[in-house]
């Protein structure tokens, strides 16, 4: 059973930061061989991509609305992978989901087959 826990969420005032993380765990689950992505959904709109990382952490792939603010990285030693946000805007306020990709695509969710139960945050005006 892969399991995939996020934590680090919570409330913030709009130019703060705020570090996700996300430890997976499972026995059949190689989390080296894994690109790992985040995601976030705000209510009433779609589960969007936030920012990937390929297997090894050399490359590193991020939305636009995100690009300069979000960090993605990972800890393969640690089978977690984490997302440093600075500069936060109300507009960031999502619940965040951490996932595991099988594929080389790294902006669609249906490139990711394990999913975490997701993290809320919040930024305030």
């Amino acid at each position: 059973q892969v399991q995939l826990v996020e934590s680090g969420g919570g409330l913030v005032q709009a130019g703060g930061s705020l570090r996700l993380s996300c430890a997976a765990s499972g026995r059949t689950f190689s989390f080296s061989s894994r690109a790992m992505g985040w995601f976030r959904q705000a209510p009433g709109k779609e589960r969007e991509f936030v920012a990937a990382m390929s297997r090894s952490g050399g490359n590193t792939y991020y939305a636009d609305s995100v690009k300069g603010r979000f960090t993605i990285s990972r800890d393969n030693a640690k089978n977690t992978v984490y997302l440093q946000m600075n500069s936060l805007k109300p507009e960031d306020t999502a619940v965040y989901y951490c996932a595991a990709s099988y594929s080389g695509s790294y902006y669609h969710t249906e490139s990711y087959d394990y999913w975490g139960q997701g993290t809320q945050v919040t930024v305030s005006s």
